[in-house]
């Protein structure tokens, strides 16, 4: 164990735990907050600073002054004070060793019986001991383990989220069973009458400890197909998909953003070969109206659909719902192909604007399928009659901006360096998309 690990949790003691900290910067916030605002020290300089520096007033922002002193402040408190400003100058300049040996006097803190400050100390004590640890080099899961212990059993408004956080940090270290373990002791714990807070931290709770299930199943059917079939092992896995099933059944009935959970849930009912249920979890989830708008719902369908061979249509319906939601996403190329695998004008038409709306986005400007694909589309409906009129309504809006963004020299002189093909099917569409503009996008008017 590191020297400086050891004095911060040299008062400390408890079984396995571990945290995933809050970033610095968030902690440095809660502390500017906790010592309050900065004070005006605009009064209190020297004289003959003033006699050189009239006319001078600096625009930076001034920095919070080290210690704030409290009017009705006791020695302690004073101490306290004092000594957080010292944790965070040091943690400011990442001196963590340093920190970690103010952090060890600081704890003490915690035998403050102001009620008004009570859980604001213990919270500070967590976050920035964990946050410490987290840099100290040679600290050890142990070292977590003790801080996250102590600070469960100092009081109850954090507890629940003690937990949470010390499984993330297990799952992290591949301590599955101890992470779970954790979250079933979370799971059954319960102080007083229940808030609503309480209620949704329980619920999401129970959904990690649905997942690490799933992540065990996963392990066990990774050994029976490493090792043949036992039958208890095969016991073993029905065991894990029961006890995340029945949790996961009741989270997906809260609206949300649950897309982990619905994936492991889809995965082991395939699995099992209840694909209706699957079918019917995916859709609950993407079509329930108290659910938020999710790109993902969509996603997930269309694979379910594509994986069981579904029809064409069906797939269709899926992407051009999640058009509506994000129009530059990767899939809206299977939904051009689709379109254009049709023989209607249509949905050549349909084809034409998905492709434009992916080519708004600069993250496809070099993507030879996407062009590519827009060259098919745009010369089968110039065979169609109306077919010039619906290229230039659809450009219409684009006119101003597009060739900026696709048709320079610049772009010329890079496609052909990168990908000649690209150069080539993009030259041969500036005509037609960019009509009366002078043509740019040629090897011959590159610079040289």
């Amino acid at each position: 164990m590191d020297v400086a690990a050891a004095e911060i949790t040299q008062t400390t003691g408890g079984p396995c735990v571990t945290y995933l900290s809050l970033p610095a910067e968030l902690i440095m916030d809660a502390l500017d907050e906790h010592l309050g605002p900065p004070v005006d020290l605009g009064d209190e300089r020297d004289s003959s600073d003033n006699s050189s520096r009239k006319s001078y007033k600096s625009k930076l922002p001034l920095a919070r002054p080290l210690c704030v002193e409290g009017k009705t402040e006791t020695g302690f408190q004073k101490t306290y004070r004092i000594c957080l400003e010292l944790i965070r100058e040091a943690m400011l300049h990442h001196r963590w060793q340093e920190a970690a040996e103010y952090m060890a006097s600081f704890t003490e803190i915690l035998e403050d019986r102001n009620n008004v400050r009570a859980q604001t100390n213990k919270e500070l004590v967590w976050r920035i001991s964990i946050e410490i640890l987290h840099h100290l080099s040679k600290s050890t899961v142990k070292d977590y383990n003790i801080i996250y212990e102590r600070m469960k059993h100092s009081g109850v408004k954090h507890y629940l989220m003690i937990c949470l956080e010390h499984s993330f940090h297990l799952m992290l270290h591949g301590q599955i069973e101890c992470a779970k373990q954790q979250l079933s002791i979370a799971e059954s714990w319960r102080y007083g009458k229940e808030s609503v807070s309480q209620l949704q931290r329980v619920k999401l709770i129970q959904a990690y400890r649905s997942l690490l299930d799933y992540m065990i199943w996963c392990d066990k059917k990774s050994m029976l197909s490493q090792n043949n079939s036992f039958e208890s092992g095969i016991q073993g896995m029905h065991t894990c998909f029961r006890h995340a099933s029945v949790n996961l059944q009741e989270i997906l009935k809260n609206p949300g953003v649950w897309d982990p959970f619905i994936l492991s849930y889809v995965e082991m009912l395939e699995f099992y070969e209840d694909y209706e249920e699957a079918l019917k979890v995916l859709n609950d989830y993407l079509y329930d109206t108290s659910f938020p708008p999710n790109p993902n719902a969509n996603v997930y369908m269309y694979q379910f659909l594509k994986r069981h061979n579904a029809p064409e249509k069906k797939l269709m319906k899926v992407l051009r719902n999640l058009r509506v939601l994000v129009p530059s996403h990767e899939l809206m190329l299977e939904y051009s192909f689709l379109l254009l695998q049709s023989e209607k004008t249509s949905d050549t038409q349909k084809a034409l604007g998905v492709l434009l709306e992916m080519l708004d986005f600069a993250c496809w400007r070099s993507n030879l399928g996407v062009w590519t694909c827009l060259h098919g589309a745009v010369h089968r409906l110039l065979l169609q009659e109306e077919g010039e009129v619906i290229v230039h309504e659809q450009m219409a809006l684009r006119k101003d901006w597009w060739p900026a963004l696709h048709f320079t020299s610049f772009h010329a002189k890079k496609d052909l360096e990168e990908n000649a093909k690209l150069l080539e099917v993009k030259a041969s569409l500036e005509k037609i998309l960019c009509p009366g503009r002078p043509l740019r996008y040629t090897a011959e008017r590159m610079p040289t």
